[in-house]
């Protein structure tokens, strides 16, 4: 007879696989998005829209995943770490893809694209975005072997390697949205008040990618902390 929980057998052989299933399904939005800013520049808009829809079915696929994991995670797993804390993981690795969502859904609909001058600093810090959270994702690659270990030894000092450049990822990212905000606040008064206000609010949500894929880092700080 087929198992009515449809993460039972996954569940049964690592409590952590879709979890990191979840993780990367939103990393996959985050790169999608380094690919849709290049095009906005192109203003290949029928291309754009595409990689759009791809960002909207793997956000949809995250929160489909997150929905069933809190639906099906046992509240009888026997680990090192509280169960209601790897339900607060998922739910901040699902800003990663809410984010991109959020800034390909706005430029799309607005058919924008950033003035000239900005060009390469903006796919610099869309690039920069996209690879915090891939160092996330890799970091939560890891919880399989951090499960093993109990939370000790060589394999807490790889990941918290591997946290720590997760967090220059986003200092980064942190650098490059000031730079950024500095050449747009200089051409303020060539461009129309709306383009300039959505240009801020697009620099904010896309390091909000970064700072998502931070956050997944710090939750798992926390883990290996307890």
């Amino acid at each position: 007879m087929a198992s009515r929980n449809p993460l039972g057998n996954l569940f049964g052989r690592s409590p952590i696989g879709p979890i990191q299933d979840h993780m990367t399904v939103a990393d996959r939005a985050a790169q999608l998005l380094a690919t849709f800013v290049q095009i906005s520049i192109d203003e290949d808009w029928e291309k754009a829209g595409k990689i759009y829809k791809k960002i909207l079915e793997a956000e949809r696929e995250a929160d489909q995943l997150k929905r069933t994991i809190r639906q099906n995670l046992p509240k009888s797993l026997f680990l090192p770490v509280p169960r209601t804390d790897l339900l607060e993981l998922v739910t901040i690795q699902d800003q990663v893809a809410n984010k991109a969502k959020d800034v390909a859904g706005i430029m799309t609909g607005r058919h924008m694209h950033f003035p000239e001058k900005m060009h390469k600093g903006i796919i610099e810090f869309v690039n920069t975005c996209a690879a915090a959270s891939s160092q996330a994702l890799a970091s939560i690659q890891r919880l399989d072997e951090l499960l093993e270990v109990g939370f000790s030894g060589r394999e807490v000092r790889l990941v918290e390697t591997m946290l720590k450049e997760l967090n220059k990822l986003e200092g980064k990212t942190d650098k490059q949205a000031i730079a950024l905000r500095q050449k747009l606040f200089k051409q303020e008064a060539k461009l129309p008040a709306v383009d300039v206000m959505f240009y801020y609010e697009i620099i904010g949500l896309i390091g909000g990618v970064a700072d998502a894929a931070e956050n997944v880092g710090d939750r798992l700080q926390i883990l290996i902390a307890r």
